[in-house]
């Protein structure tokens, strides 16, 4: 008799069946994503407040950096930047140490479920490399912001790891920190406004 295979798949709430080994975009959905990710929280759930600071959060926050330093950019590439970290909304958001310890297997599916993501929203599964590199230093302002504002490092530590943050990138951004049905609603909003004007 043959091995009894591991089941791969999870079962959303939309009712699609999400193959996690081998990922198809017709199984993505929009709302399965913003639930999943105001779920999820950063940091390990590590953050000061009465919510966690919630992956959908992060990534409405990177969206608006990465369009505060990018002025102008057409909105697929500001699509890309929201959903920089979707495949969390099933795989989970882990920080950078407990990453390197799963090692590349972690790293491999993740990529499998951002080229399904991409595909589904009509976005290049290989983004170009000045993008990628912009949607990165999003991605650490990000970082820097939440670390000093809800996550307990000092200004000094966060800069050494995440990088010292261009002032007018980080102007005025307050970490918000609200219930995960105002999140998901944010960013299934957002998500709806960036492909309307992708098309």
């Amino acid at each position: 008799m043959p091995p009894k295979q591991t089941r791969a798949w999870q079962r959303m709430l939309s009712g699609r069946r999400l193959d996690l080994l081998d990922p198809s975009p017709l199984d993505i959905e929009v709302e399965d994503i913003a639930h999943g990710l105001a779920f999820v929280a950063r940091w390990n759930g590590q953050t000061l407040g009465d919510w966690p600071y919630s992956v959908a959060e992060h990534s409405l926050l990177v969206e608006e950096i990465f369009a505060r330093a990018n002025p102008g950019i057409a909105a697929r590439w500001r699509l890309a930047a929201l959903l920089h970290d979707a495949p969390e909304y099933v795989i989970g958001d882990m920080i950078s140490p407990v990453k390197a310890a799963v090692g590349p297997d972690y790293k491999a599916m993740d990529e499998r479920l951002a080229a399904a993501v991409h595909i589904r929203f009509g976005i290049p599964v290989d983004l170009p490399a000045p993008i990628r590199k912009e949607i990165k230093r999003a991605d650490k302002v990000s970082a820097w912001l939440e670390a000093v504002q809800i996550a307990g490092f000092t200004r000094a530590e966060a800069g050494r790891l995440f990088g010292v943050p261009d002032p007018a990138l980080a102007r005025g951004l307050t970490i918000k920190l609200r219930a995960p049905v105002e999140a998901r609603a944010e960013f299934v909003a957002r998500h709806a406004d960036l492909m309307a004007a992708c098309q």
